[in-house]
């Protein structure tokens, strides 16, 4: 005859004891529900351990220390400096981070996210994934919200997902740079921007009309925006395309597109900032050093990663965290890529000297 089990009364009992914590909180652990912090579930996972108890099949397959962080490719340097900054925040709050890097023909956003379901991850985090994407499917983040799992986005908001969400605010960096080049005179400004698909280029494109009705009266932005690549190929083709048109001054979305804009500047054989200032976004470590050094807008990519794990651990521990998108302020870095428009220094001072009589 086999032996009775226990009451399951006189279980969460022993367990609740040996854990140190109430009995409402082991049948929260046990049944998988939210609202219990780490070290309340590692507690009552002890307590099954010590006392003999089976843990629970959802118990065993899910780890609370693994958590997901997908990033596109590595060659943009803002990537790696998301990627350290939030690695280095869930380290310290004794998480190991999973990093799962995209590339072209490459492991999928959708086959990391399996994945990091079958090591059990107990949350993730995507830095400017699918989710900045208008033409692709939220399903997918839907069915991650089904399952219970947390997760948070960074650079790129996605309606409807239910999820905490971290943005640079774009607008804000485009006026910046916009506001920057009117002060040193110029009136023929472009802008070199990805695919508008894609939200922060979308955000940007749309400041930077609003900025041309504001500041120049120009109300059709079309001849003013190439749209591109991300990549310093792309930067340089928009370069050579604006230059063509007369712009002296472009607003690019990233610094890989400002390298490639002054490198399309310098094959016409035109001189950065002499003949065209050229302003980028990110601000990666590498970036005051090249030649010239590059006018940029800073992501607040330390702000943004803390703010990005925090609400994904209250996720984690059963706290919802704010659905509100937060938007992080950057800051215009002004170095040597920006500078007066080409004769306007001689056009002042022909102003300024006294007329001959």
């Amino acid at each position: 005859m086999s032996p009775t089990l226990p009451p399951v009364r006189t279980r969460l009992t022993d367990l609740a004891e040996q854990a140190g914590v109430s009995t409402a909180t082991v049948s929260r652990v046990l049944n998988g529900k939210h609202g219990v912090s780490t070290q309340a579930r590692q507690a009552v996972l002890a307590a099954l351990d010590v006392l003999g108890y089976e843990r629970p099949e959802k118990l065993r397959t899910r780890s609370a220390g693994l958590v997901g962080l997908v990033v596109p490719e590595l060659s943009n340097p803002v990537f790696p400096a998301f990627a350290q900054v939030i690695e280095s925040m869930l380290t310290e709050r004794g998480f190991t981070p999973l990093l799962c890097t995209q590339s072209p023909g490459g492991t999928t956003e959708d086959q990391y996210v399996e994945m990091l379901l079958e090591h059990g991850v107990a949350g993730i985090v995507f830095v400017s994934g699918l989710h900045a994407d208008t033409s692709a499917s939220k399903d997918r983040y839907h069915r991650l919200r089904a399952l219970g799992m947390p997760f948070v986005l960074v650079n790129g908001f996605a309606e409807g997902v239910d999820a905490p969400s971290v943005s640079t605010d774009d607008a804000a960096a485009l006026d910046q740079s916009f506001r920057h080049l009117i002060s040193l005179g110029h009136r023929r400004i472009g802008l070199a921007i990805g695919p508008e698909r894609f939200i922060p280029a979308a955000r940007k494109r749309s400041e930077f009309a609003a900025n041309l009705e504001r500041h120049l009266g120009i109300t059709d932005p079309s001849p003013h925006v190439y749209s591109t690549l991300f990549t310093v190929e792309g930067g340089q083709a928009a370069a050579l395309e604006l230059i063509a048109s007369g712009h002296t001054a472009i607003i690019c979305g990233s610094d890989l597109m400002a390298l490639g804009a002054i490198r399309g500047a310098r094959a016409q054989g035109l001189s950065v900032p002499g003949d065209v200032s050229v302003v980028g976004f990110d601000d990666s470590k590498l970036i005051a050093f090249t030649d010239p050094p590059l006018t940029t807008v800073r992501q607040p990519v330390l702000a943004m990663g803390h703010a990005a794990v925090s609400a994904l651990v209250a996720e984690i521990n059963g706290t919802p965290a704010s659905r509100i998108e937060l938007k992080f302020h950057p800051e215009l870095v002004v170095r040597g890529s920006t500078g007066a428009v080409p004769g306007l220094e001689a056009a002042l001072s022909a102003v300024a000297e006294p007329a001959a009589h």
